[in-house]
């Protein structure tokens, strides 16, 4: 039995409500959107993240299972060796699999290059091995048209030109064997800080009160400054905000083009039966519960994520969906084994509630700003959230909470008694049996290299 070919796009740091299928103010994603509207194309609103950063909730991408059953970045630093990964299961049933990353958290650090044929992570020690020559220099021809011109400040750089040209030139390969293929893509953008190639910077200035540069470089300070804004209450002005989320959508916009040609690329090769799926590791606050970026929260801003799928006509986008649901489905259609799988199959099962979970958190980084930083306000514990389309139930060891959507400030808890006693038992009954542990801990393997990245992206090591 031969299963459809798999083109998987995971982008960064993208929240649903920016994107136009969700009717946002700015059509930040029309390329998106014509893929959600294609004959077998089909946009799932209600995607829940498994959790609200790259590491764990591209650990569950890559083994269809929940945080605290994979464990990464909850309480081991590495993938265990008792979970098979999604490129292995694909690997059983003959596919060619090959992953491109951009992001040094989707890499063999955490081990999740484990499956994978064919593996390459773009950093600065790896540019040249993983890029071809050819296609540097395309880059830097092109890098005021597809970046941040001719600055050594990486951080400015985007990088999805080079992804979509080593992208196609792999495509191109598979094209030329019978087998089908697995290839999983991590674009880094529009992770913050939110600095868009030079011809996007004006895509949305005009109705706001900075220059283009202005708002790019004000975007670029407060990423700097992130942990201090919001140890300090997270209070920016209206035009700093302003400035944010237009380079913030820009990029989006910017990538959504990337994102197009590739897929029109794809379409454009004799590929045989392929399934195409972009979707988001996580989304991003800005401003909710005073919080900026997805590091304490686990509400809608950074778990309510894009997801289209163009190749699964028989899915339904009714109710919540996560993305170890698509993946258990992908897999079902190559003939795989997903015993393993936390999801459901889309074609068959519809899911009562999604799952998002962050593990514990050490305040440090913002307490170093201000002492007097309020850490009452976030669990400091194992955090795990319940939802479905009308409420999200979050418990952690000194807390259950309950919020009727799409208010995530108030405790209803006491106006829905009946509603949190059965949320209540859920979490217990999931978290005593199938949210517990696969494996043994291990650490890290992170490069310096990987680690520099990390630290240029505003993660704190």
């Amino acid at each position: 039995m031969s299963g459809p070919n798999v083109v998987w796009l995971t982008l960064d740091s993208v929240r649903a409500d920016h994107t136009s299928m969700a009717g946002y103010r700015r059509d930040t994603t029309p390329n998106l959107q014509r893929i959600a509207t294609n004959p077998e194309g089909t946009n799932f609103p209600d995607c829940i993240a498994s959790s609200n950063g790259t590491p764990v909730s591209s650990a569950s991408i890559l083994t269809g299972t929940q945080p605290s059953r994979h464990q990464v970045k909850i309480s081991t630093e590495f993938l265990p060796a008792e979970l098979d990964t999604v490129p292995e299961l694909f690997g059983e049933r003959g596919y060619r699999t090959a992953c491109l990353s951009r992001n040094a958290y989707l890499g063999p650090g955490l081990g999740l290059d484990r499956g994978f044929d064919r593996f390459e992570l773009i950093v600065s020690s790896s540019l040249y091995r993983a890029v071809p020559p050819s296609t540097l220099v395309k880059w830097l021809v092109n890098i005021r048209k597809h970046s941040a011109g001719f600055t050594t400040d990486d951080s400015k750089h985007a990088t999805p030109y080079l992804m979509n040209d080593v992208l196609k030139r792999w495509i191109r390969e598979f094209e030329r064997d019978e087998d089908p293929f697995f290839l999983y893509a991590h674009y880094n953008e529009p992770h913050r800080p939110f600095y868009p190639p030079l011809p996007y910077h004006d895509t949305y200035t005009d109705e706001i009160e900075m220059s283009p540069r202005e708002a790019a470089e004000t975007a670029m300070r407060i990423h700097r400054e992130n942990d201090a804004i919001v140890a300090n209450g997270c209070t920016l002005s209206e035009a700093e905000w302003d400035a944010l989320h237009a380079m913030y959508d820009a990029e989006i916009s910017y990538t959504d083009e990337m994102v197009g040609r590739l897929y029109d690329f794809v379409q454009s090769r004799d590929l045989g039966e392929t399934v195409f799926v972009v979707t988001a590791d996580h989304g991003e606050h800005f401003g909710e519960r005073g919080e900026l970026a997805h590091v304490l929260g686990l509400d809608d801003a950074v778990t309510n994520v894009p997801l289209v799928v163009d190749g699964l006509p028989e899915a339904s986008s009714d109710g919540v969906v996560q993305h170890i649901d698509v993946m258990k489905t992908l897999v079902a259609m190559a003939g795989g084994r997903t015993e393993q799988f936390q999801g459901v199959d889309l074609r068959h099962e519809a899911r009562e509630y999604a799952i998002s979970q962050r593990g514990p958190t050490d305040f440090q980084r913002f307490l170093t700003h201000n002492e007097e930083f309020d850490t009452s306000r976030f669990p400091a514990s194992l955090t795990s959230a319940f939802r479905d389309r009308e409420f999200r139930y979050l418990t952690a060891d000194d807390r259950a909470e309950l919020y009727r959507l799409p208010d995530e400030e108030t405790d209803v808890s006491g106006q829905y008694p009946a509603v949190a006693e059965r949320f209540e038992s859920i979490a217990t009954e999931w978290l005593e049996t199938e949210g517990t542990p696969i494996g043994s801990a291990a650490d890290d393997r992170m490069t310096e290299e990987m680690r520099r990245q990390l630290r240029d992206l505003g993660y704190v090591e």
